[in-house]
């Protein structure tokens, strides 16, 4: 069983939080990784398979994250062992039970994640008064509403493009978690000129190589729930998005799906990280090897924490979508140049990125005792 030892390096963890209150039905983890750049910020996901490793290595993805954006945040996460689906009240309760137990734990503000929303932010801010992503009726700059690590998205696209060989007018995108991200980085896209030829979520993938409307697809999955039976497309199985001939392909699920035993199938030549963490150390030698360019998750899907840094500043959804278009923009250039340059994978560039900035701000603040 891991600890949270297994994770200590240098960098953090900072603290962690186990929660248990059965009377609630609550059991949660919180990692802060670190805080040299100012308090955590990090999403509150719910599922019922979430564990201490995927916590400790969500955290440090957005240390590395905030590091990256120039925010005067450290990084964080929390997970809530809980089926999203549940009855609504049931699930208040717990997400309620979950802010009063971290009501102390300042050095962590939690926003939206996968299994968790808006107005699960909202409970939190009631409870504790310290949420980001909330409504915008009480004054937050809804992201996934707006779709800001979606636009993320297209801002690293637009820039990696080039790196790639290929071009957004029409670059044939699959998208692998038709959620949040997903259907918000597949619209942007398609404002660009890019065509949406596959889309999956838990239930099924679909695919038609002549194009899929982005915004019918979206009120089919508001309908219904999900991507399956959208009319003039072919289902398949949830992991055959893998395979899909495409351009551009934008994993926006969960962890590690692009693994040693299925990276052969990729055909994309740009990969677009827009979930946390999608891909496997070997998945990411491969895919370099291969000649895929990929942009690591901390750099691509960064606009989700930079809105909630703006919000949490009291800033606006204007400067919130400047501010992504022009600091993910820019580090996905650096560290695609820094990557050639250095005959290396993007990871391992963005990584020394990210550590130069951490270790900066860590040489000029005691923030670990």
């Amino acid at each position: 069983m891991l600890t949270p030892f297994d994770h200590a390096d240098d960098l953090g963890p900072f603290k962690v939080l186990h929660i248990w209150r059965p009377a609630a039905g609550l059991k949660a983890i919180v990692v802060v990784d670190n805080v040299a750049c100012g308090p955590s910020i990090g999403g509150t996901r719910m599922a019922p398979d979430v564990s201490l490793d995927e916590c400790a290595r969500l955290a440090r993805a957005m240390t590395l994250k905030n590091a990256a954006a120039g925010l005067p945040h450290g990084g964080g996460k929390s997970v809530i062992f809980a089926d999203p689906a549940i009855p609504l009240g049931k699930k208040e309760a717990i997400i309620r039970a979950f802010a009063g137990a971290i009501a102390d734990f300042g050095d962590y503000i939690p926003g939206p994640d996968m299994g968790t929303n808006e107005q699960a932010m909202a409970w939190v801010h009631d409870e504790i008064g310290r949420a980001v992503g909330l409504p915008r009726e009480i004054g937050g700059i809804p992201l996934d509403e707006i779709g800001a690590t979606g636009y993320g998205l297209m801002a690293a696209a637009m820039v990696a493009v080039d790196f790639a060989g290929i071009t957004i007018k029409g670059a044939r995108v699959a998208v692998q978690g038709f959620g949040a991200v997903g259907q918000h980085g597949a619209r942007y896209l398609a404002d660009k000129g890019a065509v949406l030829v596959a889309a999956a979520d838990s239930h099924a993938s679909i695919h038609n190589p002549d194009g899929i409307d982005v915004a019918a697809l979206r009120a089919h999955k508001a309908k219904t729930g999900k991507v399956e039976g959208f009319a003039g497309t072919r289902a398949l199985k949830p992991e055959d998005v893998v395979g899909v001939d495409c351009d551009i392909w934008i994993p926006a699920a969960r962890p590690d799906v692009l693994r040693k035993d299925n990276i052969g199938q990729l055909k994309a030549r740009l990969v677009l990280q827009g979930a946390n963490i999608p891909a496997t150390e070997e998945a990411e030698q491969i895919m370099h090897a291969k000649g895929i360019v990929s942009v690591p998750d901390f750099i691509a899907n960064a606009g989700g924490v930079i809105c909630a840094s703006v919000e949490y500043h009291g800033g606006s959804q204007v400067a919130a979508l400047a501010q992504i278009g022009e600091k993910v923009g820019a580090n996905t250039r650096e560290v695609l140049d820094t990557a050639k340059r250095d005959n290396c994978r993007p990871r391992q560039a963005a990584n020394r990125i990210a550590r130069s900035r951490l270790e900066r701000a860590m040489a000029n603040r005691r923030w670990r005792d």
